[in-house]
């Protein structure tokens, strides 16, 4: 039986270098176009743009699910071991497994022993506020324990990096604000790098430290931004000046809907 992946600090966050990367599609031509960019180890950045811009391919690539048809990608873990957690927009859970037996799935499949396994997993969920319903089946949860769980799983390995392509879109706004500030503890608390991609300014101000924001497709880089904002993100941030100014900024640098025309 394999070791289970022991915990990670913000030296251990994996660094990423995007150098000219294209892809393009049948059907749909280019959608990436020489796309560029820098991120440090431990960084929490936001992908931003609109619907059907490339952001979810590009996440794609970097999670090591697609191949770039140019340029060059490059993930180096200070830790030396690259581990990644992927957060997809539904959470594909598996209806006849229990939450636990959900979570522990990505340690089952590296070998780990069911008693580590589960501890890990008990771990998780209890730092998702989830531990409860271990015993729960998918078809018992809301849409954001569900949510929750799904986050829960991709941490049991311990990733240096962890992608989401807009796991709270889809949920109300009570929940997917109350998850977006557990995701932001969860990252403090870990030290991860984050890529989270979403098409809402006010998710990705409130969320990143650093905003990449991508054009229409094809997507281009129109501006990468640093959000000025103390790290200890709570609710009421979201009626501060600073936030409001933020969100005004960075909303400023998106692609107008005309563009699309």
């Amino acid at each position: 039986m394999n070791s289970i992946p022991q915990p990670g600090q913000s030296a251990s966050g994996a660094a990423i270098l995007c150098e000219n990367i294209s892809r393009s599609f049948a059907g749909a031509g280019v959608v990436l176009d020489h796309i560029s960019f820098q991120v440090k180890s431990g960084e929490f950045v936001a992908l931003l743009g609109p619907s059907g811009s490339g952001k979810s391919s590009l996440l794609r690539l970097i999670a090591g699910l697609d191949s770039a048809d140019d340029g060059r990608l490059t993930i180096d873990a200070a830790s030396g071991t690259l581990a990644r957690g992927f957060v997809f927009q539904e959470p594909t859970l598996m209806p006849w497994r229990t939450v636990l037996r959900n979570t522990t799935l990505p340690l089952e499949l590296i070998g780990c022993a069911r008693a580590d396994a589960q501890a890990r997993a008990h771990e998780e969920l209890r730092r998702v506020r989830l531990v409860e319903f271990t015993g729960a089946y998918p078809h018992q949860l809301s849409g954001g324990m569900k949510m929750r769980a799904s986050v829960a799983r991709a941490l049991t390995t311990r990733p240096n990096l962890l992608l989401l392509d807009e796991p709270f879109a889809a949920l109300d706004e009570p929940t997917r604000h109350g998850l977006q500030a557990q995701l932001r503890e969860i990252w403090s608390a870990l030290g991860m790098t984050v890529l989270f991609v979403t098409h809402s300014v006010m998710e990705a101000v409130f969320l990143a430290d650093r905003i990449i924001v991508l054009s229409h497709r094809p997507a281009r880089i129109v501006a990468d931004e640093r959000i000025s904002l103390p790290p200890a993100r709570s609710g009421d941030l979201r009626t501060s000046v600073d936030y409001l100014n933020e969100v005004r900024r960075i909303g400023a640098a998106m692609p107008a809907a005309e563009e699309m025309l």
